[in-house]
């Protein structure tokens, strides 16, 4: 749930959280998100069917203005931002309650990963199944990889959610500093990572870009936290278009004179600085057009389409790309036709796959949103686990998406991931029995559990 907090600071530069209206225009946001995710995800699967077999490929790539395109389509930067929104205001709430980090962190651990349980189990026993009954392993692994390609989000989110409770205080003690020093630190991983990738040792100068996932996403998370506090309210609706033009400008010698990509979905793993450039000119068109979002979250239907799919939505996320595929596997079993990729016939056939795919997702979340909703709270004289149960559970919780990430889906890490994601709910769970050396303490049931 999402509320707009009014503040003002001991130091003129720390929030004390007041709680107002909710802010509908932000759930807005996160489901306009959710539908541009999976259009794009629909659209980057271009599926021939010919003399020489199947043939999977990305037909977007094909277009010239795509990769530009990316600097206004790649959604996951405001994601982000709007998650911290959420993820500040809940945090707040949360301390008001008299809950702490290990409350927090418990809770958003729960949230995210027992949805993620049902999908593991889901992929570890269809890729069992496809193994068995002699799928071809290299056209299973690229079906493999395809539905695990938005696992990535989870790592990160989960790794920007540990983060809240100590980025919250930064945020309190020096607001503008803390920016600061999380986009210095940003450009100086990228400058590393980019300027060793001719490196004379040969080895892969990415992995030190994953250090963004921290720096990138939990930057982007904290202009959500300036969101919340209402920063960019005092600016007039022109002043922040042409900041968001200017966000836009400096991206242009970023990208095409220097060492960035222009495409921005390629610059998303390892995370790169240009997407901070992406999410913050997003956040300030959002702003800009604010009055006129307001409008539109007003009206009866788009709050009916609002609720049904931000109840959701991370079901929705996790599922999407693997009933996208099961509809296109159902549509060749049928024989169904499968136009020319890119062709002015595939373009005018999307439409339909498109609400074909979402009415396949409605249909599967509506029995799974139960695992999304279920409450966090811990049963009456239940104790929460200790601090390094709960951290070591987060731990065990982000290594199956980031192997994933890394190396694509496949059986053997969807099986062994599944057993590290149940290891982690019940570490985080409350149900571990007490032991003699260590007392967590008892916390309360209820609204300030959950």
């Amino acid at each position: 749930m999402s509320s707009t907090f009014r503040f003002t600071s001991r130091r003129n530069t720390a929030p004390a959280a007041a709680p107002a209206s909710r802010d509908l225009v932000v759930d807005f946001i996160r489901v306009a998100c959710m539908f541009a995710v999976v259009a794009v995800h629909l659209l980057m699967m271009g599926i021939s069917v010919g003399d020489s077999g199947i043939g999977v490929g990305n037909p977007l790539t094909s277009l010239s203005w795509f990769a530009q395109g990316t600097w206004f389509g790649q959604v996951m930067p405001l994601f982000f931002i709007v998650g911290g929104f959420a993820s500040l205001t809940s945090w707040r709430s949360l301390k008001r309650k008299g809950g702490d980090g290990g409350d927090y962190l418990r809770n958003r651990v729960l949230r995210l990963v027992r949805p993620t349980v049902a999908l593991y189990i889901f992929l570890a026993i269809a890729l069992w199944s496809a193994t068995a009954a002699g799928v071809p392993a290299d056209l299973l692994a690229v079906i493999a990889a395809g539905a695990g390609v938005q696992l990535w989000f989870l790592a990160a989110y989960l790794i920007c959610q540990a983060m809240v409770p100590t980025m919250a205080k930064f945020h309190e003690a020096a607001p503008y500093r803390t920016v600061a020093a999380l986009a210095a630190v940003a450009v100086v991983v990228d400058v590393l990572r980019l300027g060793l990738e001719r490196n004379p040792w040969g080895f892969d100068s990415n992995p030190i870009g994953l250090l963004n996932m921290v720096f990138v996403w939990g930057l982007l998370q904290q202009l959500g936290f300036f969101y919340a506090d209402g920063f960019f309210d005092r600016f007039a609706k022109w002043k922040l278009v042409v900041a968001a033009a200017g966000c836009y400008a400096v991206m242009v010698p970023l990208t095409h004179a220097g060492p960035y990509p222009v495409d921005m979905l390629t610059s998303q793993n390892p995370p790169m600085f240009p997407l901070i450039l992406v999410g913050l000119a997003h956040i300030l068109l959002v702003k800009a057009a604010y009055p006129v979002l307001q409008r539109c979250v007003r009206v009866g239907w788009v709050q009916k389409v609002m609720f049904v799919v931000g109840s959701r939505a991370m079901t929705i996320y996790l599922w999407h790309l693997p009933l996208i595929i099961a509809m296109f596997g159902i549509a060749l079993v049928l024989r169904l036709p499968f136009p020319e990729p890119a062709s002015t016939e595939w373009w005018l056939s999307r439409p339909l796959f498109y609400v074909a795919a979402w009415a396949l997702v409605l249909l599967v979340s509506t029995p799974l949103v139960r695992l999304e909703l279920a409450s966090t709270a811990l049963a009456p004289g239940a104790v929460r686990p200790a601090m390094w149960r709960i951290a070591l559970g987060t731990v065990l919780a982000i290594i199956p998406p980031f192997v994933v990430m890394r190396s694509a889906l496949d059986v053997s890490n969807a099986t062994w991931g599944l057993v590290l994601l149940v290891i982690a709910v019940a570490m985080v769970s409350g149900k571990v029995p007490d032991r003699a050396w260590k007392t967590p303490r008892t916390i309360a049931t209820g609204p300030a559990a959950s």
